[in-house]
């Protein structure tokens, strides 16, 4: 099968798994909205982040943090700014669910290297030159399963290059199957 076969198949297979995702999660996604709408009265948080071809794209998440904390990645993050409910959304990657949207609109994909924010100069670096951006970030990698995450771009960078060079259907379903079971459970801003 040749790279253009597989990226269509992954995209098959990321639209068909969204769908029975939003079905199966729309009951926890409509009670964390409402808990969320109590707790900081705004539930969804939506950062600009580099995806394929470092086109830059709104990435959908549930609120964790204190409205006004600063635009950083997790790794930078104090701890403080995070909310009682942001720490439990985070800790069980709840505050993921929303990122579901992006994967069917065709953003991201499941798996794939998580995305960036465009200030992560290094990283960019690091990724461009690895040629990372040529494929959809991900909501989980294999980085997450190591549990590197952007604090080391270089390191960060081969990982994701690597996974992204031998991904295949089953690399895809084991990467995603290892997270559900949870694999990768690291938080840098909760660590």
């Amino acid at each position: 099968m040749n790279l253009a076969q597989q990226q269509s198949y992954i995209r098959f297979l990321d639209i068909t798994i969204s769908i029975i995702a939003i079905c199966f999660f729309i009951p926890i996604v409509l009670i964390i909205t409402m808990v969320l709408f109590f707790d900081t009265g705004r539930p969804f948080f939506v950062q600009k982040r580099l995806g394929r071809y470092e086109k830059p794209f709104s990435l959908l998440k549930f609120r964790t943090m204190k409205i006004g904390t600063a635009d950083l990645a997790s790794h930078l993050v104090d701890a403080s700014s995070i909310t009682p409910m942001g720490k439990v959304l985070r800790r069980f990657k709840f505050d993921e669910l929303p990122q579901i949207l992006n994967v069917l609109i065709g953003d991201m994909s499941f798996v794939g290297p998580r995305p960036n924010l465009p200030s992560q100069i290094e990283l960019i670096r690091h990724r461009r030159e690895k040629k990372v951006y040529e494929h959809l970030p991900g909501i989980t990698g294999a980085a997450q399963l190591r549990k590197v995450d952007m604090s080391s771009p270089e390191l960060l960078s081969d990982i994701d290059s690597e996974m992204m060079e031998t991904m295949s259907i089953k690399l895809y379903f084991k990467i995603l199957l290892k997270t559900m079971l949870g694999a990768g459970k690291g938080d840098a801003a909760l660590d």
